[in-house]
């Protein structure tokens, strides 16, 4: 029964229809009762479906970008440590350290497998020092990637990630990357 005529029959302008006894189907309760439990058209319920599909389809790719660039940022956090204690190390000897050991004790972390000195070891001028990625357990698109930070001038100035010369060292796309290491 249409609502307009629910209204009718509610405000009173078809009173024969209506009965005193609850039972009856012609009850205001009755009506009320039947549009009430009516639920969902199947036309409803896709329209449903498929707005859950768009937003997932859109949700799902920037999750799981995010969460890659989360992972990127440990081994950020590893590598910046180590420049301080590179740039003591320099100003001490003189030259870089042979093995990332003798500045540092963490080498490894939750999405990191290691960190180590890709170019440059025990040497003076440009010291390059890597984290590599875990192969599982991390984002696919940097599983086996690597990140690497840079510096020319004795630990001055340091290049990370795909900008300078730390760029020839790092195989994680840019979109992982912070803007100032781009």
């Amino acid at each position: 029964m249409p609502l307009n005529k629910i209204w009718d029959v509610i405000a009173g302008k078809h009173w024969p229809l209506i009965t005193n006894t609850s039972t009856s189907k012609y009850s205001v309760g009755a009506i009320i009762m039947k549009m009430l439990q009516r639920g969902f058209t199947l036309i409803e319920l896709m329209i449903v479906v498929a707005i859950i599909g768009i937003i997932a389809a859109i949700a799902i790719p920037s999750y799981q970008s995010y969460l890659a660039r989360a992972q990127v940022s440990e081994a950020i956090s590893l590598l910046s440590g180590y420049k301080t204690s590179f740039s003591e190390y320099y100003n001490n000897a003189g030259k870089w350290p042979n093995n990332i050991t003798q500045v540092g004790s963490t080498i490894s972390g939750k999405y990191v497998a290691s960190l180590s000195i890709a170019s440059g070891a025990g040497a003076t001028g440009t010291v390059i020092i890597q984290a590599t990625m875990k192969a599982t357990d991390v984002s696919n698109e940097i599983a086996n990637g690597t990140f690497a930070v840079a510096s020319v001038d004795g630990g001055k100035n340091w290049d990370c990630g795909n900008d300078g010369i730390a760029a020839a060292n790092t195989t994680i796309d840019s979109r992982f990357v912070p803007n100032a290491c781009r």
